[in-house]
């Protein structure tokens, strides 16, 4: 949620930035909405202070005339009617503010480009040499079903389509991205290393390990600004609560509702969950294998930074992508996303598409995206500037491994003319053999 003082101050802007990000609002609306709340609420208090005037006097209505007790119980009934009708459509004004309020999206970065189609995201560098292969290379399901590693077909009777059983070797292999990702985050030394080479400017900690809630409260959901779209989320009928669509949905509101001291951030976490989406409008795609699943595994980062280090961190964050995907071997491109692909919270979104050899292409397997303060202001978590000012912290939250996306990258990447896949040399430790099959 952005600041109605900025939205106000800069309404051609926001106008921009509704165009630029398709959201269906009118900047015009909410302005007009919002003036008319504020007018009818100088009115309800206005009233109200009438009303405890009336109050006041009536504790000593026994030294008043008949003539004066009937004319202040008149106005106070007159009050109090006028008031309950002022108040209802009080009401109804906070409900309509909130809602345009809710549907405006953050602003972009002067280094987003403008753009209408997937086609109009820029790719910003292109990384690792593609593996040259004497045969076909096969797609991943035609792997993991040979290999007896990958079951969808027996899923499919249990839990129906877009569901998957792993077995064997490739659940070694998961554990082994794991616990790789998870022994990097937490080695501030190699974190240090990293940000110099890049010269990135962040404060390096570790990131802290966390395992959180995959199900959660709607209303805390839409204060992180994830509820919609709806027919994405899958929930429990009888409790009322949501399952989450990726980790970062229950990582970003532990701090709700808190202040920081400023010396204490950054704070970094990394969480590891199984995630859940109903993948509504992606009929027909992707229906073999394991890349769009309903139920899926995901390491997922989250900060919370001072707001002149968000664009420092996001940076930082990327690298760290970056640094783990070349440890795989695997190459693939960034790709920074324009306004019609980027979320309505983000200012600035980076994807990493990996190359998939069994499918031909680059396919998405990591996201970065930078929300400045407008996760924190709907979540209220704020830090205390050493001068004692209050501000809203800074979020960043990304994939560090997208597991069945990955995993798919590896088989493709690695496997071999008798069907077999090698393991990367960084996994062998963890997976225990070379070759899977």
């Amino acid at each position: 949620m952005l600041d109605i003082a900025f939205i106000r101050e800069n309404a051609d802007l926001m106008k921009q930035v509704v165009e630029a990000k398709h959201v269906d609002l009118s900047i015009d609306e909410l302005l007009s909405v919002d003036e008319s709340r504020k007018a009818v609420l100088s009115s309800v208090e206005s009233m109200r202070a009438a009303r405890n005037e009336i109050s006041g006097k009536m504790k000593n209505i026994q030294e008043l005339s008949a003539e004066e007790k009937e004319a202040l119980i008149t106005e106070g009934k007159t009050i109090k009617e006028q008031l309950s009708t002022k108040e209802e459509e009080l009401k109804a004004l906070e409900e309509q503010y909130r809602t345009l309020m809710l549907s405006v999206p953050n602003v972009y970065s002067e280094d987003t480009p403008v753009g209408h189609t997937e086609d109009d995201n820029v790719i910003a560098r292109t990384v690792g040499d593609k593996p040259a292969f004497d045969f076909e290379p096969k797609e991943h399901w035609e792997l993991g079903k040979t290999l007896g590693v990958i079951d969808t077909e027996t899923s499919a009777t249990v839990s129906g389509s877009r569901f998957g059983y792993l077995m064997g070797d490739i659940v070694r292999m998961q554990f082994g991205i794991i616990q790789m990702a998870f022994e990097f985050l937490g080695d501030t030394e190699a974190l240090q290393k990293l940000a110099d080479e890049k010269g990135i400017n962040v404060d390096v900690t570790e990131f802290t390990p966390v395992i959180p809630p995959v199900m959660m409260r709607p209303e805390v959901m839409d204060r992180m600004g994830r509820l919609h779209p709806m027919d994405e989320r899958y929930q429990t009928t009888l409790d009322g609560l949501m399952l989450v669509g990726s980790a970062e949905h229950t990582l970003g509101p532990i701090h709700m509702d808190q202040v920081f001291d400023e010396s204490e951030l950054p704070v970094r976490y990394v969480g590891y969950s199984t995630a859940f989406r109903r993948e509504a409008g992606s009929y027909g795609k992707d229906m073999k294998g394991i890349f769009r699943m309903h139920q899926f595994d995901k390491i997922e980062i989250e900060t919370f930074t001072t707001k002149d280090k968000g664009f420092a961190e996001q940076d930082f964050i990327v690298a760290i992508q970056e640094h783990l995907v070349q440890k795989l071997g695997l190459p693939y491109q960034v790709v920074l996303k324009c306004t019609y692909d980027q979320g309505t919270p983000d200012v600035r979104a980076y994807d990493i598409e990996t190359w998939m050899p069994g499918q031909g292409k680059y396919r998405e397997t990591h996201t970065s995206d930078y929300m400045t303060d407008f996760q924190a202001r709907r979540l209220n978590t704020q830090y205390r500037t050493a001068e004692g000012e209050k501000e809203f912290v800074h979020m960043n939250d990304a994939t560090v491994f997208a597991i069945g996306r990955i995993l798919i990258a590896i088989m493709e990447n690695y496997q071999q003319a008798d069907g077999t896949i090698r393991v990367p040399d960084v996994l062998v430790p963890y997976v225990g053999k070379e070759i899977i099959g």
